[in-house]
Formats: C-alpha cells, structure tokens, sequence
C-alpha cells in the first residue's frame, strides 16, 4: 500500500477494518454516474451500503474524485457523483489520465477490481459484468471486465452477464481465460434483469461458508485471477424475459443508427431498455444489485471466519 499513497484516500471506516482484517465488500460508482438517473442512483448507493452493514461488512464505494482514488465514499461525496454531469466512466487504459489530470471518474467492473486488489478488500459487488458485446465478430468490442477478472484476485457477485451482451460468447471467453463462474443457489447462469439465460454455470454453490472455502483455496493455490459468483434477480422482481428481448433488440438498433460506440454503447442501451419497459428494467436493476449486496457481505464475512481459525 505505501507505493500507492500519493493517489489514494482510505475512509476512516474502511481504514479501521482492514487494519483488523475485517470484513469489507466493494462496490463501484459507474452504477451511480452512469447506470441510473437521479435520484434513484443515490437512494441505490446508499441503499447498497446499509445493506452490506446490516450483514455484518464494511462498505467501500469505490470512484475517483479531482485525481484521488477514494476507497469508501462519503455522503457528500456520493451526492456528487450522483448529481455531476461530467464524471468520465474509468476502466483500466483510462485510470492514469483521470488522476493525472485531477478528474472525477466512475469505476467500472475492471477499474473497481483493481482499486480493491490494492486496498487488500477481496469482495466486490456489483450489478451485472461487461462482456463480449453482440456482433462483436465485426466491432470486436469485448469488455476489459473479461481480461481483469483474469488476472486479479477480487470475488465479484453478480446478477450474471448484462443481458445486452452475447453472453453464450463472453462464457466462452471466461473459459477460456480460467475465470470460475459460480451459480449462487442456482445451476443456471442468470441474464442479468432475468433468472436464466439458457447456459449453465460451472459450479453450484449454496451457502456463503461454501464459496468462502473455494475462495481461500483458489488463492492459498496462487492460482492468480478472480471469480463470478453469479447470483440470480430476486423472482419477485424479475423481468418479463420477452418485452427485455424486445427492449433489447430495438435499443440495438437505435445504438447502430447512432453510430454509438466504446465505452458509450453499455450506458446507451440499459438506458434504452429501461425506457422501452416502462422502468421494469430499472425495478430488476435496483433489485438485483441490492441482492448482491447482501450476498457479497455474507461472503466475506464467510471467509474472515475461515481465516481467523
């Protein structure tokens, strides 16, 4: 950590818990700048990090603000992320001229993972994880999420794979790549506002102490990377699988006409989506997450107490 001090700023509660070895669970801030409109990205964020109080862990909302790399947000802070309009959406290539040049930045999958494997945090919640994008045959428009969860050793709960993705090609990938892909209580690899996308997880598990154990062996292993642990909506709040299909379909469309690309085409379509469903897509959104939230917590919690045996 000593290196990294001239860019860093740990809150005090985070601080506190990782100097005990305490449970802490990441979260990301692109959710908050980019992934909903005000005011239901704020309510979410700090919705996310009672959650995660309530189950017995730390929270540390994770962004970059004037060029600091901010371990753990406060409410200010997050009010300021949910309100400005030019914070920059940060994956990896992106984070030296964010901070170089003192600016705010929203962490994606990618950039919160490395953020929390330099803060020692091994648990990180988020919504759902980039992929390899449809028609990327032709644009080759594959999410950096892909390569980081590779090579960086950060547990990553999700609702799956964001359902505008080809998500039987971003499996493949993972597969390749060595990634684990966990189904958290389920045998089916969820797609993101839906519980089943059609293709299977690698593994089953059923409780936090369960992926806890595997956790600490991949790692005691040194076998480098990270893992999805893929948890499904909440049924009560799942969507209709066909009018997301639809939704997706025209929101596809209406990106090609635009000639949206990059970093831009992920927050285009969800927002397309929600306003093609009526905000359904949104009410799956918030569900989820929370969900991963408290899975997230009950995870790491699982693993301090395997480690301090």
């Amino acid at each position: 950590m000593n290196r990294f001090v001239d860019y860093i700023d740990i809150n005090d509660e985070v601080l506190d818990a990782l100097r005990f070895c305490n449970p802490v669970v990441a979260l990301e801030s692109t959710i908050i700048s980019h992934g909903m409109p005000y005011p239901d990205n704020l309510s979410t964020a700090k919705d996310l990090e009672n959650i995660v109080r309530q189950n017995g862990a730390v929270p540390a909302t994770i962004a970059i603000i004037k060029g600091r790399i901010k371990i753990g947000l406060t409410p200010e802070e997050l009010e300021y992320l949910a309100t400005s309009k030019d914070v920059i959406k940060v994956s990896r290539r992106d984070i030296p001229h964010i901070i170089a040049g003192e600016l705010d930045g929203a962490t994606t999958v990618a950039s919160t993972m490395i953020f929390s494997r330099i803060a020692g945090i091994s648990l990180f919640a988020t919504g759902g994880i980039g992929g390899v994008h449809r028609g990327a045959e032709r644009s080759f428009d594959i999410s950096a999420d892909l390569t980081e969860l590779a090579q960086t050793n950060v547990a990553v709960v999700c609702a799956g794979v964001k359902s505008i993705l080809d998500i039987g090609l971003t499996l493949e990938k993972l597969e390749t790549l060595g990634v684990p892909v966990f189904g958290y209580g389920t045998e089916d690899f969820p797609s993101f506002y839906t519980r089943k996308s059609g293709f299977k997880v690698d593994t089953r598990i059923d409780t936090p102490e369960e992926c806890a154990r595997i956790l600490k062996t991949k790692w005691d292993l040194d076998l480098d990377g990270g893992v999805i642990i893929a948890n499904p909506v909440p049924e009560a709040f799942e969507a209709d699988q066909s009018v997301i299909d639809t939704a997706i379909e025209i929101a596809l469309v209406e990106a090609q006409r635009n000639n949206i690309r990059g970093k831009e085409v992920t927050p285009f379509l969800l927002s397309k989506v929600k306003e093609l469903t009526g905000g359904e897509s949104l009410e799956a959104n918030i569900a989820l997450v929370k969900h991963n939230a408290e899975v997230a917590a009950k995870i790491a919690v699982a693993l301090y107490n395997i480690c301090e045996k």
